[in-house]
């Protein structure tokens, strides 16, 4: 499929939660690892974030990926060489970025990955982890988190932006708390 239907399949693909799939820490090791391979010296660190990285939280099955780099500038410098080795990505959306670039990866119209390239100590590369943190050492934030997700995904189901839009308020307040 080309990069541009790959986009647009995955860009309208159904909000679906599965339950955790202890699969998803390998898949992130094994992604890490081909990243790192192939642009040694280019990330600072690459952390598991979001969903998919919280042990026994239901996840859209899509690991996501935070990749810190020295400046915005080595982000850029990356965005031909990702897409040159299996990632995708929208210009139009990296424009409205303002301190970090989003990729994803796809296989057979289906999300697997999104890499969110930030720089290292930014304040969007620590509101991820501070999240990340916060539900990893908080049971009940993160069956909160579970609950309001199930919620969201039953009333967005065909919308990933709603869906992604209405846990903002969630994610903002619970990292500002940690």
């Amino acid at each position: 499929m080309p990069d541009d239907e790959a986009l647009i399949a995955a860009i309208y693909e159904e909000v679906a939660l599965q339950p955790h799939d202890s699969a998803w820490a390998t898949m992130f090791q094994t992604e890490r690892a081909r990243l790192l391979s192939l642009f040694p010296g280019k990330f600072v660190d690459i952390q598991h974030i979001g969903s998919t990285a919280i042990p026994g939280l239901p996840a859209k099955p899509i690991v996501d990926l935070l990749a810190g780099v020295r400046s915005i500038e080595v982000a850029d410098e990356l965005i031909a060489p990702l897409c040159d080795c299996g990632y995708i990505t929208s210009a139009e959306f990296n424009e409205k970025l303002i301190d970090s670039r989003w990729f994803m990866r796809a296989s057979g119209g289906h999300r697997t990955h999104h890499l969110h390239v930030a720089v290292h100590g930014s304040e969007f590369w620590l509101k991820r982890l501070r999240f990340r943190d916060a539900l990893l050492m908080d049971a009940e934030l993160a069956a909160r988190y579970a609950r309001l997700k199930a919620d969201l995904a039953s009333r967005h189901r065909n919308d990933r932006e709603a869906y992604t839009d209405a846990k903002a308020e969630f994610i903002d307040a619970a990292s500002k708390a940690a």
